[in-house]
């Protein structure tokens, strides 16, 4: 499982009608994702493959970077606010690759002083020096891949570390980042109440500022979607869901997003970009993008294969699809990201990132209301506790 879980690609329809939509253009977000991890699990739907050998690591640096700069004149001049390296397993690159990436984006982009660079990192891939390094080069956080301390459902869901070494990832990330993620799952084959709060117990042992808990799903295209386990049902899910809430909701976190809980100041800002409808950048292999104009959003998406994309990327052409979006998608695509914010949207936000009047979600605003999935006033939309543990059946209202 990945904190970076927000986007995905959506129909490619037409052009925005009407001339320019907005006055300002949203935030803008840059995503690297590196497409290699030492396995494959068995829940994973993402672009990622087993590395089988040595990773060319020297080639798809030159990929990224081509990539980056036949990116430029879409989003010439704006700056960038968070970097965040997704995978795959981005910690099976050296910190020299990360340092010399780090350093062609900001000689080819406006980077904000102050912004979030994200490195996501498996335990099985921990040594001290080589984060130290990845420190000294720019990273100022860590997404770890923890999913359970337990033995028997990493075992599970075929990680490749156990629970000694995920304690001493995150003693190695404690000595050099003020700033991490912990990534945990639940609904775990054969997984039971006592183990989730074992799980919580001992990752709040190490006073995370960040915990990501995800649902165990069952994807298309998956080995658990060939051969299934027996997992927790609704109920017994809906049972440890509420004990996670509790459990650190008194330990001092704000549930702020679906999956997510921080100490205070220490939200996600690269995730929260996308919540809010920012726009971002993505290179690498299978990366998706969502850039804002001022008379259009545009989508892009890249060349999978890691093979194909470095030689697409490094011929200057690693878009395989694209398009523009139209106002019905648009409208669904805004809510399918901040309504999984417990505090909703601001009813000026949704005009201001979305380019739309907000008269193009109205009619499902009011049913969504009416069954009492939103509260809403003049100024918020915000989903309530029945949205929240329902928010599918929220999402599909605004389906275009």
């Amino acid at each position: 499982m990945s904190e970076q879980t927000i986007s995905r690609v959506a129909p490619v329809g037409v052009a925005l009608a009407g001339g320019p939509r907005f006055r300002i253009l949203p935030p803008l977000s840059l995503y690297i994702h590196v497409p290699w991890c030492v396995r494959k699990c068995p829940y994973c739907d993402f672009n990622s493959h087993e590395a089988r050998g040595d990773v060319p690591e020297a080639a798809y640096v030159d990929a990224l970077i081509a990539d980056l700069e036949s990116a430029l004149p879409l989003v010439w001049g704006r700056k960038f606010y968070t970097i965040f390296f997704g995978g795959g397993t981005p910690s099976l690159l050296s910190a020299a690759a990360i340092e010399r990436l780090l350093s062609a984006v900001r000689a080819r982009v406006p980077l904000a002083t102050d912004a979030e660079v994200t490195l996501e990192a498996n335990p099985g891939t921990f040594e001290a020096e080589r984060f130290a390094a990845y420190r000294a080069a720019g990273v100022n956080r860590l997404s770890i891949g923890i999913q359970s301390f337990d033995p028997r459902f990493l075992k599970a869901l075929g990680r490749i570390h156990d629970d000694k070494q995920a304690e001493h990832a995150i003693e190695i990330a404690r000595a050099h980042f003020e700033n991490f993620n912990l990534d945990l799952m639940y609904a775990l084959p054969g997984q039971m109440l006592g183990d989730v709060r074992s799980d919580l117990r001992r990752a709040l042992a190490f006073s995370p500022p960040h915990l990501s808990l995800y649902h165990l799903t069952i994807e298309p295209n998956t080995y658990f979607h060939r051969f299934p386990p027996t997992v927790p049902d609704d109920d017994a899910a809906a049972e440890m869901q509420a004990v996670i809430e509790s459990t650190l909701s008194a330990a001092g976190y704000e549930h702020y997003e679906t999956s997510a809980y921080a100490r205070h100041g220490r939200r996600s800002r690269h995730n929260l970009n996308y919540w809010t409808f920012g726009d971002y950048l993505g290179i690498g292999a299978g990366a998706h993008s969502k850039l804002s104009f001022p008379d259009r959003v545009a989508r892009q998406a890249r060349f999978r294969q890691p093979r194909e994309y470095m030689e697409k990327a490094s011929a200057g052409a690693a878009i395989q699809t694209g398009g523009e979006i139209t106002e019905r998608e648009i409208a669904f695509e805004f809510m399918m990201n901040a309504l999984r914010l417990s505090d909703g949207f601001a009813l000026t936000l949704f005009e201001e990132r979305a380019g739309i009047p907000l008269t193009a979600a109205l009619k499902a605003l009011d049913e969504a209301e009416r069954r009492g999935l939103i509260a809403r006033d003049h100024q918020r939309v915000q989903p309530t506790e029945l949205g929240r543990r329902f928010l599918n059946d929220l999402l599909q209202l605004f389906l275009p």
